[in-house]
């Protein structure tokens, strides 16, 4: 039976890594992405090695239209991956309301509105899954990411507690928690900056996309079939 994901926020280094990693499995993909076309269609030359359907959505989740018009090109579907996401740097007093406004958007409405949307589709097929991208900041809050860290702690609220009400018809949904990643998130450092990171981390560096994409995929197979509702730390051993 052929398998459907939606994978949004695939343009991006840990999207684009769970785009191949489940493409290797044999999943048919919707890779939805925002600014960055010419990610998203290398990857999808990358993935023509796989025999697999690929299809792009261009959208901007950070808007309820955005959202309405990703669910329009949505068919089958066998699970979620919400990767969106962005994370703005700076003290709190400072922040923007509209600013707020986005980042609720786009971490909690958008993929609440898909995920109800979708919820019956999903009910429909046998092992459905649905995984969110939250972050470590999600679990244990950061200074001068105030507002990224409680929208990635509602995500993982959100996880829990929708898992409760979908056990029964098989639908499993769970958060993955990255801890730091070699993504354009982690620019804004600089070099010494990053040592310092990565000293800070009891593994002793940071993670590589490919670190995530392999929880995703567990989360997403067979292997993972008694776990719902639970949020999986990838963080190397960092604030634990």
């Amino acid at each position: 039976m052929r398998k459907f994901a939606l994978i949004t926020g695939a343009s991006g280094g840990i999207g684009s890594a769970i785009a191949e990693e489940l493409a290797s499995q044999g999943w048919n993909l919707y890779l939805h992405y925002h600014k960055n076309k010419q990610n998203v269609f290398h990857l999808m030359n990358q993935l023509n090695q796989y025999n697999i359907e690929c299809i792009p959505i261009c959208t901007d989740l950070s808007t309820r239209e955005g959202t309405n018009q990703l669910l329009e090109n949505i068919f089958q579907i066998d699970a979620i991956v919400y990767c969106s996401g962005s994370a703005p740097y700076g003290l709190f007093s400072d922040l923007d309301e509209m600013e707020m406004d986005k980042m609720w958007q786009l971490h909690i409405k958008s993929p609440m509105v898909l995920v109800q949307a979708l919820l019956p589709r999903l009910m429909q097929r046998p092992s459905s899954r649905i995984v969110l991208i939250s972050s470590i900041w999600g679990q244990t809050g950061a200074a001068c990411e105030v507002i990224y860290s409680t929208v990635k702690g509602a995500q993982i609220a959100f996880v829990k507690s929708l898992s409760k009400e979908t056990a029964s018809s098989s639908l499993r949904i769970n958060c993955v928690a990255p801890g730091a990643v070699k993504t354009n998130m982690l620019a804004q450092f600089n070099s010494q900056e990053l040592q310092d990171l990565e000293s800070a981390i009891p593994l002793g560096y940071i993670a590589e996309p490919q670190d995530i994409s392999g929880a995703v995929s567990f989360l997403l197979s067979e292997k993972s079939s008694y776990i719902t509702g639970q949020v999986l730390a990838v963080n190397g051993g960092w604030y634990t």
